[in-house]
């Protein structure tokens, strides 16, 4: 009789909370869209002014979907104290009342670069390539279990670390934009650091199996691919009806 035993298949094993968080940072280090060559551009000060507009008009239609795909996030838990945390982001960017939130804010660094709200608001110059990556971010937090949505939500780690990369360029190389048109973005620094180490601490908690951290990898990468696709958009513009350059 042998007695030898079966080697154990590691690739089966979940990893420890270390190697989760590491692997889900990895992807965030690799394929988050500060690396794309538009926010590249946009940091080093060579973006023109409509350029730059292009991409705030654009980037608009991203930031009004925001709480849309946190309203599908948030009908998918079922504890009162889960639902609070997870209201707290959409009254973030819708705000408690008139005149408050991101989506203000964001209104707010469109007048500073001169685009008025009825422009903004209108979405007439979305290009199709931003309401295709978009509308599969929504989908995606609509379809997908309650791990993968939250796990997609992990780009907010990075963007700390962007809003002020993204506020010393604006100043050094921007001044045209006014001041008070960065709110937005020095917002986002506390709150994205807040609200990426509570998805995380969630995802922790939900991927106890090898499959479920995997997904919720995949999910990570997925939401990466969005906002790349989006500035893929941006940077390439697309012909209007005639012709031309948008």
């Amino acid at each position: 009789m042998s007695s030898r035993v079966n080697p154990v298949d590691d690739t089966q094993l979940p990893w420890n909370e270390v190697e989760l968080e590491s692997r889900l940072r990895a992807v965030s280090d690799a394929r988050y869209h500060d690396r794309h060559p538009f926010n590249v551009r946009m940091h080093k000060g060579d973006l023109s002014p409509d350029e730059l507009r292009r991409w705030i008009v654009n980037r608009f239609h991203y930031q009004r979907h925001i709480p849309v795909k946190d309203a599908h996030i948030l009908a998918k838990f079922d504890t009162p104290a889960l639902r609070r945390t997870w209201l707290r982001r959409i009254q973030d960017h819708d705000g408690v009342r008139d005149g408050e939130g991101g989506i203000e804010r964001w209104l707010r660094l469109g007048e500073a670069a001169g685009i008025d709200r009825e422009r903004l608001t209108s979405g007439a110059e979305v290009l199709p390539g931003v309401r295709l990556a978009v509308d599969g971010y929504v989908n995606f937090c609509r379809l997908r279990p309650l791990l993968e949505a939250v796990a997609a939500s992990l780009t907010e780690l990075s963007a700390p670390g962007l809003m002020r990369t993204r506020i010393e360029a604006f100043e050094q190389h921007y001044p045209w934009i006014e001041a008070d048109g960065l709110t937005y973005f020095r917002t986002r620094i506390e709150q994205g650091g807040r609200d990426g180490g509570e998805a995380l601490a969630l995802v922790k908690a939900w991927a106890r199996t090898r499959e479920q951290q995997e997904r919720a990898v995949a999910a990570l990468a997925f939401k990466c691919d969005v906002l790349w696709s989006l500035l893929d958009a941006v940077e390439r513009g697309e012909p209007d009806a005639s012709g031309g350059a948008p």
